[in-house]
């Protein structure tokens, strides 16, 4: 473009018949060059923006009279633009009107467009031929090679996904939507943890961390090996799922601490920043030191576990006898006084099971 900055138009035939539907493939091609790394995306700056043509007829009859929309920088802008220019072009047809063709700018918010200027025929582009322009043949040899060259694409991985790890097709769609997040979902996948349990920690928790803190996936400070240490733990038992999202969000927050010289030895207990950490649980053996030197390894023997559930029954009494006059919440209730007796280590499913028995 006139700026120096490389830019690609992609223009669509006059197929789509919604809003909705053209929002769907301005998303599917924002989609599309995020993932390929040749656009960041960003719709504020202009990086990505949309044009819409809109026209209207009545049924049987030609394509009716465009309008074009112009730098459209979100899809919600995108829906209003093209929703308030259906019903002002029905509106004029419907009341003897002409539409006229001609550029109009949306106002997001007045909600409505405006014309900005007026183009009745093609003469009033302005068009004429670029001498530094020659034509340009693009051989298919070039065409294939670039092909062999591609990425896996959104929609043949969301397939993938879904065939490969029996992933509802929601949750595949969700992780598609970033190519980092797929990135980082395989890897825990390889590693060893279950496809179910790493999609729905990567779209919970790890996801939440990302929208807090305003950072993509690819941009995340605790490495994806240090993650797949931490949910094989979870999922193995060493470390509940409330103590290991603790230990997460711990490594997230002290991520960029310097590193030590000198890391204290195995079976030291003190609080270990993350540089420890980052050094450390890079695999599951160096990651086990770390559970141990914080006393975070699950309580899973049931003795142990029994014990806790006996005191906190005795010291409750008042919440017991909520339970047993109907209050089912009572028993959320008594399940937190054992994890927090417990510190977060008791097994919870251990936890529940022995509840439920002693409270008959």
């Amino acid at each position: 473009n006139r700026a120096g900055t490389p830019l690609l138009e992609i223009v669509s035939e006059p197929d789509m018949r919604s809003s909705a539907e053209a929002v769907e493939y301005a998303k599917a091609l924002h989609t599309l060059v995020v993932w390929l790394g040749i656009c960041d995306g960003n719709m504020q700056e202009g990086s990505f923006r949309c044009d819409a043509n809109v026209s209207v007829r009545r049924t049987g009859e030609p394509l009716g009279t465009r309008c074009e929309i112009k730098n459209l920088n979100s899809f919600r802008f995108m829906h209003e633009a093209i929703e308030f220019e259906i019903r002002r072009q029905i509106e004029l047809v419907e009341d003897g009107g002409r539409v006229v063709q001609e550029t109009r700018l949306y106002d997001p918010d007045r909600h409505e467009t405006r014309s900005m200027r007026s183009k009745e025929d093609a003469q009033d582009y302005r068009y004429f031929p670029d001498p530094d322009l020659p034509p340009l043949t693009i051989a298919e040899a070039w065409i294939a090679q670039v092909q062999a060259g591609m990425p896996e694409l959104p929609a043949a991985m969301k397939t993938r996904f879904v065939a490969q790890y029996a992933l509802p097709a929601a949750d595949a769609a969700r992780l598609v939507a970033d190519r980092a997040l797929c990135t980082r979902f395989e890897k825990a996948v390889q590693a060893g943890v279950s496809a179910k349990f790493a999609a729905t920690w990567h779209l919970g928790a790890f996801a939440a961390a990302l929208n807090k803190a305003g950072r993509d996936a690819d941009d995340a400070p605790v490495p994806d090996v240090a993650v797949a240490a931490l949910l094989l733990s979870i999922e193995r038992g060493d470390i509940t799922l409330s103590n290991g999202n603790a230990l997460f969000e711990e490594a997230w927050q002290s991520s960029l601490a310097p590193p030590p010289d000198n890391p204290p030895p195995v079976g030291t207990r003190h609080a270990v920043n993350q540089s420890i950490i980052n050094q450390w649980w890079t695999d599951q053996d160096q990651f086990q030191t770390i559970i141990q030197m914080r006393g975070l390894r699950q309580i899973s023997d049931e003795g142990a576990i029994e014990k806790i559930v006996d005191a906190a029954i005795a010291a409750n009494p008042a919440i017991v006898a909520e339970y047993k006059a109907g209050k089912e919440k009572a028993f959320n209730s008594l399940v937190g006084k054992v994890m927090a007796a417990s510190k977060g280590k008791a097994n919870p499913a251990q936890v529940n099971a022995i509840l439920k028995s002693k409270l008959g």
